[in-house]
């Protein structure tokens, strides 16, 4: 992952205002520590702070087109670039990039050509000619991009809030496939795929079909020129991307750089579920594994280091996010710069606990859809800036634009749990793998059941964060949380301890408003708390609350309403929705 920073329409362009630029850019350099770049153009600033995945030695950005009257500085990965290098024959390109394709198809298209691109994305791009300029965020919002504006009218782009949040009046977390155009001066939607109406599909179930799509979505993801692994927690989702990537690695191209040897990586406090799993799973498929530990203290050490980077108070996002910030930062040690990872899934195929009490396939299917538009916020959040705060770039597969239109136009009666059929959680996607004659997995773990990366790394984890917080807010704070906090006000005393944390780095209201909430039972949307009516009294985004679902769930005797404002039905407003897992 990259940072990227750009300004448009400064009054002032002294060499002041480069110098602030520059410094704000510099707050983005964990994203991009091999090289920094600047553009100016009158008043328009276009920085990068580089992470060199391909073409590490002449990809540095900003990045141009032939005669430098089209710049773009661009964050992201785009798997398709050489076929697309195939429709700009006409084209001179400078450097190996993916990234440059964007300058020269914005050239030979004008502003619709972003539909074109495959990959993972956010970038800004200036036409010097008419100083017009626009931006755009891929079709999920795997890379994270903010837009901002400054009481000197000035526009904002960046890839982290504290790039920005000093400068701007307001700023906003910039919509998924969306696209700004400063001609029009507003967003506008390029991504349109079917499911996004929520309409119920009809396609028959073809596992072959789902699984030879989910192997090209591994594949194209392939693409680099330095080192990578896989994250491997154990779970479903994880133990596939690692089952597909190693079974391909020896035909690809990168096996002739850096080996046919997968290298995998699971973090967990030892004796943790996730890492008895991963292991097993490493040693079926026969990888390079490093398993790694960290302590509950340690964990709790770099809380504050964690909110700063994933710029968020939801609970369940820091509660994975710490973990995955710690694993991070010692697989940057070992020199590697991009792993692969199995966000998405759960939110496809409905692998959350909670979907087991889905009263029909129609409420399904919009669940999945609603939780998919919200990955942005959540999963994907987590997942890059977890990272990327150590200079590792994380990849998804499973969030592939052919392979979310392959998997969400199926009938939704396939993903639907039906334990009369021998069907739980996901098991249109383990069936599709379930190959007898050439396995993917051992059987015990292509059925493992669901464990949320906060639950799997050790239990006591989600337990030593609530004792740490009930130790540092007391209950006349908790009490008083609406006066203090009127907006997503916290409705525990873990919510409120990272709130305080949150607000101290990030204390604009804009800042606060970039994080939504809503009541949520193990990672669900509020709407699907409506599911089951005893949910509302056990309102925990921890796997281990789908009571009578989960194998360790809590003890029904042991749950509590979460409202303890002095007992008054206040609404439940504290962001803990969404699921932050590896698995």
């Amino acid at each position: 992952m990259c940072g990227i920073l750009a300004v448009f329409g400064c009054t002032d362009n002294s060499q002041a205002k480069r110098s602030r630029i520059i410094e704000l850019s510099r707050r983005l350099r964990h994203r991009g520590p091999d090289w920094s770049g600047l553009h100016c153009y009158d008043d328009c600033y276009l920085a990068h702070q580089r992470l060199a995945i391909v073409d590490p030695t002449s990809g540095d950005q900003p990045l141009y087109n032939e005669d430098k009257t089209v710049v773009v500085t661009v964050n992201g990965e785009i798997y398709n670039h050489k076929e697309l290098r195939e429709k700009l024959k006409n084209h001179q390109f400078r450097t190996g990039s993916d990234c440059e394709v964007i300058a020269h198809l914005y050239e030979e298209y004008g502003e619709d050509f972003v539909y074109m691109l495959d990959g993972m994305f956010s970038f800004v791009l200036l036409d010097t000619r008419d100083k017009s300029f626009i931006a755009a965020r891929d079709a999920i919002g795997i890379t994270p991009l903010y837009m901002g504006w400054g009481l000197d009218g000035s526009v904002w782009f960046a890839s982290e809030m504290k790039a920005l949040s000093d400068d701007c009046e307001r700023f906003v977390s910039f919509l998924p496939g969306h696209i700004y155009s400063s001609k029009q001066g507003a967003l506008r939607r390029w991504y349109n795929p079917p499911w996004y109406s929520e309409q119920i599909p009809s396609n028959p179930y073809d596992p072959l079909l789902l699984r030879t799509a989910y192997e090209k979505a591994v594949l194209k993801r392939l693409m680099t020129d330095v080192p990578f692994g896989v994250l491997l927690s154990g779970g479903l989702d994880s133990s596939l991307v690692a089952a597909v990537a190693s079974r391909y690695l020896v035909e690809s191209k990168v096996a002739c750089q850096w080996g046919s040897q997968l290298h995998t990586f699971c973090i967990g406090l030892k004796g943790s579920p996730d890492l008895k799993a991963a292991r097993e799973v490493a040693d079926y498929l026969g990888t390079r594994h490093h398993e790694l530990y960290f302590t509950v203290q340690e964990g709790l050490d770099a809380l504050e280091e964690v909110i700063y980077h994933i710029e968020t108070y939801d609970v369940t996002t820091i509660r994975a996010s710490t973990p995955m910030f710690l694993m991070s930062r010692k697989i940057k040690s070992l020199g590697v710069k991009m792993v692969l990872s199995g966000e998405g899934s759960d939110e496809i195929f409905g692998g959350y606990l909670y979907f087991h009490k889905a009263p029909n396939k129609e409420e399904f299917h919009q669940e999945t859809c609603r939780k998919i538009k919200a990955l942005h916020l959540y999963d994907c959040l987590r997942a890059n800036k977890s990272t990327s705060a150590w200079g590792v770039e994380a990849r998804v597969p499973f969030l592939d634009k052919e392979f979310i239109n392959i998997a969400m136009s199926i009938d939704p009666e396939w993903k639907m749990v039906r334990p009369d059929l021998g069907r739980i959680e996901k098991w249109i996607l383990r069936n599709a793998f379930d190959d007898d004659k050439k396995p993917y997995l051992p059987k015990r773990i292509l059925y493992r059941q669901k464990e949320q990366f906060s639950d799997g790394v050790g239990y006591s984890w989600i337990d030593g964060l609530k004792d740490h917080a009930n130790k540092h807010v007391s209950d006349s704070m908790l009490m008083n949380a609406s006066f203090v906090y009127p907006e997503n006000t916290p409705t525990t005393k873990e919510g409120y301890y990272y709130r305080t944390i949150f607000e101290k780095f990030f204390p604009k209201n804009a800042a606060r408003s970039t994080v939504p909430g809503g009541p949520s039972i193990a990672c669900s949307t509020a709407k699907a708390v409506e599911w089951d009516a005893s949910w509302s009294k056990n309102l925990d985004p921890s796997g281990r609350a789908a009571l009578g679902v989960h194998a360790d769930a809590y003890e029904e005797a042991d749950t509590k309403p979460a409202n303890l404002l002095n007992g008054s039905p206040q609404e439940l407003q504290e962001s803990v929705a969404q699921t932050a897992t590896v698995a």
